[in-house]
């Protein structure tokens, strides 16, 4: 009689089920929206803030506070996305260093 060996990754194939999306992929492209989302966002609220600073230079109908808003609010946005950018290259720096 003849037996097959088993490898490993034909268990670790046959454990698996079948047609059920894993999990780490379904979160990585949730946090991978979410980031597009983000940087949409601050696209967004960027040329917005030129828009209103343009319009202020052309010396159109623009009040001055509306267009300091703007700017701040795009500053804010931009802090926290470097922020973010910066926990994220952390994350990335922290599991290159883990051992296997």
């Amino acid at each position: 009689m003849n037996i097959p060996p088993v490898s490993i990754s034909s268990v670790y194939r046959a454990s698996e089920p079948q047609g059920v999306p894993k999990p780490a992929s379904a979160s990585l492209q949730s946090a991978a929206k979410t980031f597009e989302e983000m940087l949409n966002s601050l696209n967004e609220s960027q040329l917005k803030a030129d828009d209103l600073v343009q319009k202020l230079a052309l010396g159109e109908n623009v009040d001055l506070h509306t267009v300091m808003i703007g700017l701040e609010e795009n500053d804010v946005n931009f802090r926290v996305a470097l922020a973010i950018r910066d926990k994220l290259v952390e994350a990335y720096h922290e599991i290159m260093r883990m051992q296997i």
